[in-house]
């Protein structure tokens, strides 16, 4: 037997960049707020070719999509990145995983819409910044390694669509972001995250995910772009709320609308005639709640005015459920849309 040391091939990992803070530029070592006034945006190239050494055998493939600042991000750029990535694997099958680099604010809604409607083995990691590459203390570069390693890791194989940052690992459902500017800005409530990954880059997963839900609930839904998703939108409750920014919606087209109502969920008293009228235009209306750990079962007063119950999934994935949901089916009835929902 030789004595020479075997060293095993490189798993390979195509880099989608997207924009958002990993790919801005700041104008000084501390610009960690307004960094966006600058207006230099990196290609996803120029950041690969920055990162130095990181101790992985990985080999690195950047795919260009589009630079786009996370607020502005639309469902029109969900169904194209999601083809993107449909077709990164169909041409390279070999693969290990694909990482995709996003802004942080709509990171969690990204991260759910892809987990909804990309059916591949490979894990799909996104992974983002809190502060830009050239700043003091940027978590760019080690918050790309842990995604990377993620995306090479065997035991992450068939669990759909991870967010990473600051070193943790979250499925895609349960993610959120609870802060503007800390470097831990990511929680998963109330499950927690999957696992982590150390210092050295090993990757330790301490629960699984199961496979993309589109795979066993949603129908094949075609994502190629052509067909707007319909539009659903959402309103938040308060005190003192009424029944404006609802008919507000209505007039402009809605055909789902997320409640986002007061724990334990519940509109305002002011708003409920409101939300009936959209019921009775055919309107869609889900009822959640907007305490981080709310939940909402289905109730005799939900079941009376026609609203659905949204369980425990957070407001903003809801709202994406529901597109795709509706997006299948122009008339689904209301059982179907009821079960599909608490499904996820």
């Amino acid at each position: 037997m030789s004595a020479t040391a075997v060293v095993s091939r490189p798993a390979r990992v195509a880099v989608i960049g997207t924009g958002g803070t990993f790919a801005m530029h700041a104008r000084h070592a501390f610009d960690w707020v307004e960094y966006g006034e600058s207006g230099v945006v990196h290609p996803i190239d120029d950041l690969v070719e920055q990162l130095d050494r990181i101790d992985l055998n990985i080999e690195i493939l950047p795919r260009s999509f589009r630079m786009i600042g996370s607020t502005g991000i639309t469902p029109q750029d969900w169904m194209e990145l999601a083809e993107l990535i449909r077709r990164t694997v169909r041409e390279d099958p070999d693969l290990s995983g694909i990482v995709v680099t996003h802004g942080t604010a709509t990171m969690e809604e990204t991260a759910w819409f892809l987990q909804l409607v990309t059916d591949i083995s490979q894990p799909v990691v996104l992974t983002g910044a809190q502060r830009p590459l050239n700043t003091s203390g940027s978590d760019a570069m080690a918050n790309l390694r842990a995604a990377l390693a993620v995306a090479a890791a065997p035991q992450a194989q068939g669990m759909g669509v991870l967010v990473v940052m600051d070193g943790m690992v979250f499925a895609a459902r349960d993610v959120t972001k609870a802060a503007s500017f800390e470097l831990h800005a990511f929680e998963a409530s109330p499950f927690g995250p999957l696992g982590r990954v150390d210092a050295d880059g090993s990757v330790v997963l301490r629960r699984r995910v199961t496979s993309p839900a589109s795979s066993r609930m949603l129908p094949a839904l075609d994502i190629s772009g052509a067909t707007p998703l319909p539009r659903v939108d959402m309103v938040v409750s308060y005190a003192g709320a009424d029944g404006a920014a609802i008919d507000g919606l209505l007039a402009a087209g809605a055909r789902g609308i997320i409640s986002i109502g007061l724990a334990p969920g519940r509109p305002a008293n002011a708003e409920r005639a409101a939300l009936q009228r959209a019921v009775a235009r055919g309107v869609v209306v889900v009822q959640a709640a907007r305490a981080a750990r709310g939940v909402v079962p289905p109730q005799a007063f939900l079941q009376r005015d026609g609203v659905l119950a949204g369980g425990d999934l957070a407001p903003p994935k809801l709202r994406i459920l529901l597109m795709l949901i509706l997006a299948q089916s122009p008339q689904p009835d209301a059982a179907t849309i009821q079960s599909l929902l608490l499904a996820h």
